[in-house]
């Protein structure tokens, strides 16, 4: 019998926060949570400096994402996420997909020398992505490139404090 309180889902997702809490960390960020998701956003990154940016983000975690191919993974992305990314908003909006291992047991580890979080995270603007007639999802590329750590989140932000990220 398990005492499992969340599901495996829940806790991909609980991963995909502390994983983000933790490059915003590294970065010297602040990490907002949102308590709704009725607006595509999980999690809104805060900076100091000049114009004080922001990043939204809607957090994502598989199992399945697969190796890239040409450069690219391909997430299926719910029409409803795939909409509110999309949109014109003062704040960018980043899609951000982290990866994890097939096997559950793989996910975390925790030694008294290191806390290792498997594989990592990647980010996608759909900022001017176009309309879609998927009803209910939406295929997303994600650059191989676009991996997600303390010195991509401080460019992004960077890009941020002018405008949208493409």
């Amino acid at each position: 019998m398990s005492d499992h309180l969340i599901t495996g889902p829940d806790r991909q997702e609980a991963l995909s926060r502390a994983y983000v809490q933790a490059v915003a960390a590294g970065a010297g960020y602040v990490v907002a949570t949102m308590d709704f998701d009725r607006d595509g956003i999980d999690v809104e990154i805060k900076a100091g400096g000049a114009m004080r940016p922001s990043i939204g983000l809607q957090l994502k975690a598989t199992i399945n994402l697969g190796s890239a191919k040409d450069g690219l993974f391909h997430f299926p992305l719910k029409r409803r996420n795939y909409d509110l990314l999309r949109i014109p908003t003062q704040v960018p909006r980043l899609l951000v997909v982290l990866d994890l291992p097939r096997k559950e047991d793989q996910w975390l580890t925790i030694t008294r020398e290191a806390l290792v979080l498997r594989r990592a995270a990647y980010w996608a603007s759909l900022a001017d992505a176009p309309e879609t007639e998927n009803e209910t999802a939406v295929t997303v590329p994600i650059h191989a490139s676009n991996r997600l750590d303390s010195h991509a989140l401080s460019a992004l932000m960077e890009r941020s404090r002018t405008g949208p990220i493409r």
